[in-house]
């Protein structure tokens, strides 16, 4: 590679901050092309090294050490950091930069959104904005002055609560903010422009009144409703179940459209990708409503999980985030189905976060050195990382993780802690040695369980064999036994639940651990001389592990049908459909006609019984995706397991299209609802178009109808998806007609850029060429650039996987433009090769020659550096 190799930073080699900083001031005077930064900060010694700060992209202007400037060999200055020489043990520092917010493109720091400054520091901006000591444990109470143009920035907010506002001139204004609690520079935010306000207050459990504010653009305050419904439901639930109480007088939300992530939670003052606050009937979907929810929930609960008590390191990441992507999949429970809300928590962790594991980036919860830590922000740190919570729960029981937790907030409070920090709480708070558990933070890669039964029908025993295996990943292909809980329940060969024996004690359902490489456990007391018990087990998705069973495909057909675990019945579905696709693609390379009649006839009885439950029900018509179905395999050809997947989808489609005929022409309610139940028939709806639409033009006109009658952008959407599989030139009338309507609305286009890079057309490549060669198509806007370069390799494997390297050429020229405007998204969109190596011998040379091409590139970014060393190996 001609990129240089960023050098690795690693857990090992951790050292404090010999310094500690008793205050910082800061005061920005605010202009787009130039602002200016003074930072003044008190100092005093508590350990042994130099005082070095850092900082990129900073124009110097004054440096002074107690009020004396310090000449040019006081200190050493280069691109990346500020030292100086022979500081006394307790001292001030002040200094004066200047930074252009316009030409950072790169949307880390202090940028320019649409006429608005605003920032991002998490996780390395804060050295764009003046020199620091840029690390999570070094922490400081915080005072900040913002002076601007009240005509250009008439709106000046900050971490904390406003001290004073007022004008210094005709042409100047200013507003003071203070945050009470320490908090390091990751944390920091400033927003300046003009905006549209919608104000709420919420009276927490003690009493006091906080004032809510969420800032748009202008015209956009009552599609914000839906977020400040949210959050005020997210403050009342986390006094309510774990205690935690808002601490400021002011909770500010501020959605902007140019953001690299959902959303950022700066102490007092989150910063949202509009996306993610802005929602309406005619402008949203319901999985945007979803996800407003879930992302407001996520920040607001940073407040104590990661704002009060922060995590010491950037490898101690899942302390903060896998824990609150715990709290807020909990909350999201609570306010929807809460089987629903696992089952689709499980689906995001299969098709991503295993993908991971199984490819070249797999990396531990905590890593033990990274060379981009912006990388690092993957579906392992957070999903997994709050699977690996949720199994502390389970195996501690409810009460001991509630103390545990409590604990926690009252032992580390103000403070930057570690995992192991966090995991002695509930040691403590349980009397559990919790050791072995802490593999599951170290330790990269899925586990795999296999379970096979013996039935000894003469005295009702039935024995179960666990073996547990994890395969290699990089850097880790010796792999040590885990604790994995799993939990099971027996069924009958006619479907009921049985009660064993275990131990003594009668059991309708047990918590079975796995600790070891082979484990034995017999349940007695079964009916005897029957046949062999069914087992239903990982219920609930207990353990993020792929678990096989012994199970004949007519016993995983009785689960489906039977089982009492939502969960369980959808998995036992989706196992035994996965099966039938992948059986399927084989017989399409070699022939043979395999058997698909158990899985159909499973799919329809379970839809069927279902039908009270219309959420549940569309979920269980979904059938995996190609990526998933890739992770199956050794070797896997994206065209055959997509014809695969398609005809079963077709067969499914004329075995149930009464049914879902009647779905679809079903009235739509009025007046709009975002609540689950309405979603869920919204939810069954989409489902029911999707599975129509591979019937050819055989509902043509239904799902015509379907569009043009749409009152919601969800029933909009799901039948312009629908549309799209239609041999016709009915999907290009209805993009017409969509983008007619919504030119105005960016967010919305941006779902229409989305729909035509997922859909899979004789003329994918020509219109996507068309899409990015299109005046409203900017790579510069995070959204726009996801809703194709994102949405081509995850929603159209089958143009991004062309057999002659059409698509992985089309996504590394966009990578390589867009690493020199904004290197996160850059080695974002490059993870999309992560399965390279599994793909069939004539894809794999193409995938490596495009990317071995794109790594020779001259002057790639650390990030992309990062991403493509490891993909390649």
């Amino acid at each position: 590679m001609r990129a240089e190799l960023p050098v690795p930073v690693r857990l090992a080699a951790y050292t404090p901050f010999p310094f500690a900083c008793d205050g910082l001031s800061l005061c920005f005077r605010l202009d787009a092309g130039r602002t200016r930064v003074t930072a003044a900060s008190r100092w005093r010694r508590v350990g042994e090294g130099l005082f070095r700060l850092d900082g990129e992209l900073l124009e110097v202007l004054a440096i002074r050490v107690d009020g004396h400037t310090l000449s040019p060999e006081g200190y050493d200055l280069d691109a990346h950091a500020l030292t100086l020489h022979a500081v006394p043990d307790a001292f001030t520092l002040e200094t004066e930069v200047a930074i252009a917010p316009d030409q950072n493109t790169a949307l880390s720091g202090l940028y320019l959104s649409s006429g608005r400054l605003c920032t991002q520091c998490e996780a390395e901006g804060f050295r764009r904005i003046t020199f620091w000591p840029d690390r999570p444990d070094v922490m400081a109470r915080m005072e900040v002055e913002l002076l601007a143009d009240p005509s250009l920035y008439p709106t000046l907010l900050s971490n904390g609560d406003l001290i004073e506002t007022g004008r210094v001139d005709e042409d100047l204004h200013f507003a003071r903010w203070r945050d009470p609690h320490p908090k390091p520079s990751y944390l920091f935010a400033l927003v300046a422009g003009s905006f549209d306000v919608l104000s709420d207050t919420f009276t927490t459990a003690s009493g006091r009144v906080v004032s809510l504010g969420i800032y748009v653009e202008a015209g956009d305050a009552p599609r914000a409703a839906y977020a400040m419904d949210s959050l005020k439901r997210s403050m009342r639930w986390d006094e309510e179940k774990f205690g935690r109480e808002y601490d400021l007088d002011v909770f500010n939300i501020v959605a902007v459209r140019d953001f690299n992530f959902g959303a950022m939670e700066n102490k007092g003052l989150n910063i949202f990708n509009a996306a993610y606050v802005l929602a309406d009937a005619e402008t949203a979907t319901d999985a945007t409503f979803e996800a407003i929810e879930s992302i407001v929930a996520h920040e607001y609960f940073h407040n104590w999980t990661g704002n009060r008590i922060t995590c010491r390191d950037w490898f101690q990441l899942s302390l903060k985030e896998g824990l609150t992507v715990f709290r807020d999949q909990e909350f999201s429970a609570d306010q929807r189905s809460a089987a629903v809300t696992r089952i689709k928590d499980v689906i995001t962790l299969r098709q991503r976060q295993f993908a991971e594991d199984a490819g070249p980036l797999a990396h531990p919860v905590r890593p033990r050195e990274y060379a981009s830590i912006d990388n690092f922000y993957t579906a392992t740190v957070y999903e997994k990382g709050a699977e690996v919570i949720r199994m502390l729960r389970t195996l501690l029981g409810e009460q001991p993780f509630a103390d545990g937790m409590q604990l926690y907030f009252e032992r580390f409070d103000g403070t930057a802690a570690t995992v192991e920090d966090f995991v002695s709480c509930f040691e403590e708070a349980s009397g559990t040695w919790l050791g072995p558990f802490m593999l599951w933070y170290d330790q990269a890669g899925t586990p795999e369980v296999s379970v096979q039964r013996q039935w000894d029908a003469g005295t009702g025993t039935l024995t179960l064999a666990l073996s547990q295996h994890t395969p290699p990943t990089p850097g880790q292909p010796e792999k040590q036994p885990l604790v994995i809980p799993l939990r099971l329940a027996l069924f009958g060969a006619e479907g009921t639940k049985l009660t064993g024996q275990r131990g003594g004690k009668a059991e309708a359902e047990a918590l079975v651990v796995v600790d070891t490489a082979e484990a034995t456990v017999s349940f007695t007391g079964l009916p005897v001389g029957g046949p062999m018990p069914l087992v239903s087990i990982n219920r609930g998705f207990s353990a993020p592990a792929k678990v096989m069973t012994d199970l004949r495909v007519d016993e995983r057909a009785i689960l489906a049908g039977a089982d009492d675990d939502a969960f369980a019945q959808w998995d036992a579905l989706q196992d035994l459909v996965r099966g039938t696709v992948l059986a399927v693609a084989e017989s399409l390379r070699h022939g043979g006609a395999p058997d698909a009649s158990p899985a159909l006839d499973a799919v329809v009885r379970a839809f069927r019984a279902a039908r009270p439950d219309p959420e549940f029900a569309a979920l269980l018509l979904g059938v995996p995706t190609v990526g998933e179905l890739m992770q199956a395999l050794e070797v896997a050809d994206p065209d055959a397991l997509h014809e695969a997947r398609e005809a079963f989808r077709r067969t499914l489609a004329d075995r149930l299209h009464p049914d879902l005929a009647a779905v679809v022409a079903e009235p739509q309610d009025a007046p709009f609802s975002a609540d689950a139940a309405a979603a869920g028939r919204r939810s069954l709806r989409g489902a029911a178009m999707a599975l129509l639409s591979m019937r050819g033009l055989a509902h043509a006109p239904l799902l015509e109808a379907a569009f043009a009658g749409a009152t919601t952008m969800t029933d909009s959407m799901a039948a312009l998806r629908a549309l799209a599989n239609l041999p016709s030139d009915a999907f290009d009338r209805a993009l017409a007609a969509f983008r007619t309507r919504w030119n105005g609305s960016p967010l919305v286009m941006d779902l229409w850029f989305g729909v035509q890079a997922g859909a899979v057309r004789p003329d994918t490549r020509r219109r996507l060429e068309g899409l990015v060669a299109d005046p409203d198509f900017d790579l510069k806007v995070p959204n726009r650039a996801r809703s194709i370069y994102a949405g081509l390799p995850q929603g159209n494997p089958v143009t991004f996987h062309a057999p002659d390297g059409w698509g992985y050429r089309f996504l590394a020229e966009a990578i390589a433009t867009a690493d020199g405007l904004n290197p996160a998204l850059a080695a974002r969109l490059a993870g999309a090769f992560e399965t390279w190596r599994k793909l069939e011998p004539g894809r794999r040379v193409q995938a490596e020659h495009v990317l071995r091409g794109l790594a020779s590139l001259p002057g790639l970014s650390r990030n992309l550096t990062d991403i493509l060393t490891r993909t390649l190996g």
